[in-house]
């Protein structure tokens, strides 16, 4: 099964009804599913889930519906009337829905996500042979692990590692990003959000309708198997996920060579070098493994274009840039009328700060394919933070615009784009195309109507439509300090100082550091005759942000 990471989120193809979709390869999911925009499109009919069935991840528990899918083909078959679980969020990336362990519970599985592959195993007469066949006839050193009968109810990857010496019980979750740690099992290890060295790391979202906030933590020791990853930084907060204290996510599959035996309950790991959870890192953070451990990358070597892509976008999400740029540069050569391989060239160079090479890789990509959203959209960002021309990014994004289904969640993307680039206005119908398709339930909506809010704000429009907006957010999640600025704006527009200042107040409570609160509240004030106080605000702001006094005139926002 070809995958190809984009970030640290692995990607697969499948076709659904004879139309090629994208799907997460999710093994922390208990069974494949479809996003409710996708059943939309498709025209599906949904049934309602059992009262007893709530799928739960770290937003807690969700609705979902059932749905049949007339014919669904991976792994070169083609197979009739394929029940999908159908959830009401987003799970972006261009994905229609996640691949689950109803698929990877067929056989042994491989996880090969830095070679660019999953491959799914029926073995013969192995019940007590070592399966880690990659490494055979080398060097690498093998850990092997016990873990957990898969059942119906529970058809998870389930182990034992030691975090600080304290054992844990931990799940192997390829839709996870980044490996994440309860809070509970951080605190057993000595670690909570207020130990030094804890910086908090923004709202975590997952299957569920809450965001919970999130912190990142250095941890002294991780030891799994014969392994042992030292002075790791790893993510803290609530999973949601009964008797799971960590779950093991993307970070830790690129990082390894994996071979799930659930014909055996063992699992089989290799180390493939550099950084295991600080991917951010160099590859020079410190790392433990028997006597005699390689490090070298194993497996199967690339063979064609699209394997020397697919493991270059590997090496683009280890932020092996040099690695990935000379991979994809193969697969360009290769394979010179192929679009994406030029597009993913032109994300590695971006990464590595070659913004001129990656321009005209971008460039290529939409010469090639003059409708590729993948390479109009980075195109169209990389614009913006060269502050390009508007025409150019809103050609881009046009382009965008007119090759995207309504449902599609990179339209909150245009309109973050448009917004960037000065224009609130068209940032509005691409909220609205959203917004208008999606179920007010899904986790991105309070966003996507603060989004909508604030360009709306910006523009001095509908300032009607953007309080209801603004107050729907806020319903949604209370509390929120860019919900309250977004508002505060909406009020200061509005000429009411009084309701804006108390907005202003309030999210300068939750996050000080918003500098358009500062600047909105500097303003509200002077109009109110509160000269000092609030040119003291202005001031503020000019400090956290240079060049807002200069964005805001461009709106009109002046006191």
């Amino acid at each position: 099964m070809p995958v190809t990471m984009r970030g640290l989120r692995p990607m697969v193809h499948a076709d659904v009804n004879g139309t090629d979709e994208l799907f997460v390869a999710d093994s922390g999911a208990f069974w494949s599913s479809l996003t409710r925009a996708t059943a939309a499109t498709f025209n599906l009919t949904l049934d309602p889930a059992p009262a007893s069935f709530r799928p739960s991840g770290v937003g807690g528990d969700a609705g979902a519906w059932v749905t049949w899918v007339r014919t669904f083909s991976i792994l070169g078959h083609t197979l009739p009337n394929v029940e999908f679980i159908v959830l009401p969020d987003d799970v972006g990336d261009d994905a229609a829905g996640l691949l689950g362990q109803n698929v990877f519970q067929i056989g042994d599985v491989e996880y090969d996500l830095a070679g660019g592959a999953i491959r799914i195993m029926n073995p013969h007469h192995c019940e007590k042979a070592p399966l880690a066949y990659w490494a055979q006839g080398t060097s690498q050193s093998v850990s092997a692990i016990d873990i957990e009968a898969a059942t119906a109810a529970a058809p998870f990857i389930r182990s034992v590692a030691y975090l600080n010496g304290n054992r844990i019980t931990v799940m192997f979750d390829t839709g996870a990003s980044v490996s994440a740690l309860t809070l509970a099992a951080a605190r057993h290890a000595g670690v909570t959000p207020d130990t030094a060295g804890v910086v908090p790391a923004g709202d975590w979202m997952g299957i569920g309708h809450r965001k919970v906030p999130s912190w990142l933590a250095p941890f002294a020791s991780f030891r799994i198997g014969d392994e042992e990853v030292r002075n790791a930084t790893l993510r803290i907060g609530e999973l949601g996920l009964p008797g799971i204290d960590m779950l093991v996510g993307a970070d830790f599959f690129l990082s390894h060579h994996i071979y799930v035996a659930n014909s055996q309950r063992r699992l089989y790991f290799t180390y493939n070098g550099g950084p295991v959870f600080n991917l951010t890192q160099s590859p020079a953070m410190q790392h433990s493994q028997p006597a005699g451990g390689g490090t070298a990358l194993a497996g199967e070597q690339p063979v064609d274009a699209a394997s020397f892509a697919r493991r270059g976008a590997a090496s683009n999400a280890r932020h092996d840039y040099a690695g990935a740029i000379a991979d994809l540069t193969r697969a360009c050569e290769l394979a010179p009328a192929e679009s994406s391989y030029f597009y993913q060239r032109g994300m590695a160079l971006w990464h590595n700060r070659q913004t001129d090479l990656a321009m005209a890789d971008f460039d290529q990509a939409i010469r090639l394919k003059p409708d590729s959203v993948d390479a109009l959209m980075e195109r169209a960002s990389l614009r913006v933070s060269r502050h390009d021309s508007a025409a150019a990014i809103a050609a881009d994004l046009e382009a965008v615009d007119r090759a995207l289904p309504r449902k599609d969640a990179a339209r909150l993307r245009i309109g973050t784009l448009y917004v960037a680039a000065g224009q609130p206005r068209a940032a509005v119908a691409q909220y609205s195309k959203w917004i208008d398709s999606h179920l007010r339930a899904d986790v991105h909506m309070a966003d996507a109507l603060n989004a909508r809010c604030w360009a709306r704000a910006l523009a001095g429009d509908e300032l009607d439509q953007a309080l209801v907006d603004c107050n729907a957010a806020l319903k949604m999640s209370p509390n929120t300090a860019a919900f309250l600025d977004s508002r505060g704006l909406v009020y200061l527009r509005q000429g009411n100082y009084d309701q804006a200042i108390a907005d202003y107040d309030a999210a300068q409570r939750l996050q000080p550091k918003i500098a358009w609160s500062l600047y909105g509240r500097g303003v509200a004030r002077v109009r109110k005759g509160m000269s000092a106080a609030g040119q003291a605000d202005m001031d503020a702001a000019s400090g956290l942000a240079p060049q807002i006094a200069e964005r805001a005139r461009a709106y009109g926002i002046v006191p």
